[in-house]
């Protein structure tokens, strides 16, 4: 993916087999033509090989060029890219086929740049070594999860002063407090602190602003690949980044860290096993109260991606209490209204996980959750299996409560049940459907079926 910034514009180019260099160029140029600019955001997707034509055509149409992205991509010129000379923060995040050696000769002679993202790439620590002690302006450089540098046990961090490395073996709260005049190992505050800042830097909310960016992006790569080995960075720093970031300013960030909270602690996606340590890191930090702060943002995405956190988390039974406690259960009944299918179906599992522990399940149908996740089930009764899956799931862990059981049949609960279990084609559906404690227990009987259904409606 490339993405790009003039003058506050961003431009991205993402994921895609080759194109000739020369419809490259011509593809930037008329986008630098184009009327509404500002407007274009996504413009170029699926490009992976991006030829030099292409990146001396930004050099040079684009003087007030300063922000520049490779990101996953197949081959970049490294040769060309050194001709960009306006540019400030650089990202080439996991890249394949870099020429490291090429890339140390050349990009320490930019001018201007200030941040440079490798995050994902083998950079070795020859190259890393060589970009801190030659370039004049270079402040932060991201190497996270870069499996030769990281082998590289002897690798001097603190060599060059005034210049950070943020890597899996670094502290980086530590490092980030190091970009502050008054550096006072601010320790996991130190995002607040410079947000809260009355007097403001330019150049440091520029560099914050990046390296916010790029924290979230290459956090939630690194929760995505559910690597090995990884306990103890996620447990003394990464859960806490995670959070930090949530509260930034830019929406985008906070989305990523979202989903990077709901994604790292699960550690089995088939069993859908979630990390003991991981769970309670995130609650000890505070972050029971941040995500349920984020479930309330306009934006559905945010919405989404926070109910996903909250909903896996919940799976851990302390969690769980505390999501509870802070008035979980009502945000999560509330997003289950939602007219986004995305954002109901996290919603609805928040509470299917709530469900599973007998003091919430009370609290939820006091919260207006039963009445919710019926209405989900008649709402996406065709083509929304995920969202079918967990409202049913929920309703039939309700109605295995005494309290909640005449409630889940007075809201059409047993009709919206049977009917799942009649008409619903996808597996996981029916075996939530069929574990309702009104429904026969063998499912081969429909009659039985139809039979209670027709007795709690007349």
């Amino acid at each position: 993916m490339l993405w790009v910034c003039m003058l506050g514009v961003w431009v991205v180019i993402s994921h895609v087999p080759q194109v000739h260099r020369a419809c490259a160029e011509g593809q930037i140029l008329d986008m630098l033509d184009h009327p509404f600019l500002p407007t274009l955001y996504e413009s170029f997707q699926n490009i992976r090989d991006v030829h030099g034509d292409a990146i001396n055509a930004l050099a040079k149409h684009c003087h007030n060029l300063t922000d520049v992205g490779f990101i996953d991509c197949l081959n970049v010129d490294e040769m060309a890219l050194g001709n960009v000379e306006s540019v400030r923060f650089l990202s080439v995040s996991g890249t394949s086929n870099m020429k490291w050696g090429m890339v140390s000769d050349l990009w320490h002679e930019l001018p201007n740049l200030a941040g440079l993202d490798v995050s994902r790439t083998n950079i070795g620590p020859n190259a890393v070594s060589r970009l801190l002690s030659s370039s004049g302006s270079l402040r932060v450089l991201c190497a996270l999860n870069c499996p030769v540098l990281e082998e590289s046990a002897s690798f001097p961090i603190n060599k060059n002063k005034g210049k950070l490395i943020l890597a899996l073996f670094t502290d980086i709260f530590k490092g980030i407090d190091l970009l502050f005049l008054d550096a006072t190992n601010k320790g996991k505050i130190v995002f607040l602190d410079w947000r809260n800042l009355k007097n403001k830097d330019k150049n440091l909310d520029e560099i914050m602003i990046w390296v916010e960016w790029i924290l979230s992006h290459t956090l939630l790569c690194i929760a995505e690949s559910n690597q090995q080995g990884l306990d103890n960075f996620w447990l003394k720093q990464g859960a806490a980044l995670l959070l930090s970031l949530m509260q930034s300013s830019q929406e985008d960030v906070q989305e990523r860290a979202a989903t990077g909270l709901a994604t790292f602690v699960v550690i089995d996606d088939e069993s859908a096993n979630v990390d003991r340590g991981r769970a309670e890191a995130v609650m000890r930090d505070g972050g029971i109260r941040l995500l349920l702060d984020l479930a309330k943002s306009w934006r559905e995405g945010i919405q989404s991606e926070a109910a996903k956190a909250i909903a896996n988390l919940s799976v851990n039974t302390n969690v769980a209490k505390a999501v509870a406690e802070k008035g979980g259960i009502n945000i999560l009944a509330g997003l289950a209204r939602s007219m986004n299918r995305l954002v109901a179906e996290e919603a609805a599992g928040g509470l299917w996980n709530l469900s599973v522990e007998e003091e919430h399940k009370g609290a939820i149908a006091e919260a207006g959750g039963v009445k919710a996740l019926v209405d989900l089930i008649f709402k996406w009764s065709t083509g929304g299996d995920g969202v079918l899956e967990r409202a049913a799931g929920a309703l039939a862990n309700l109605a295995a409560d005494d309290k909640c059981s005449m409630e889940v049949a007075v809201a059409g609960g047993v009709h919206a049940l049977v009917m799942l279990a009649r008409n619903c084609k996808f597996e996981g559906v029916q075996e939530q459907a069929l574990h309702h404690p009104f429904t026969a227990p063998n499912p081969e009987d429909m009659n039985d079926l139809v039979f209670i259904d027709h007795t709690f409606w007349h």
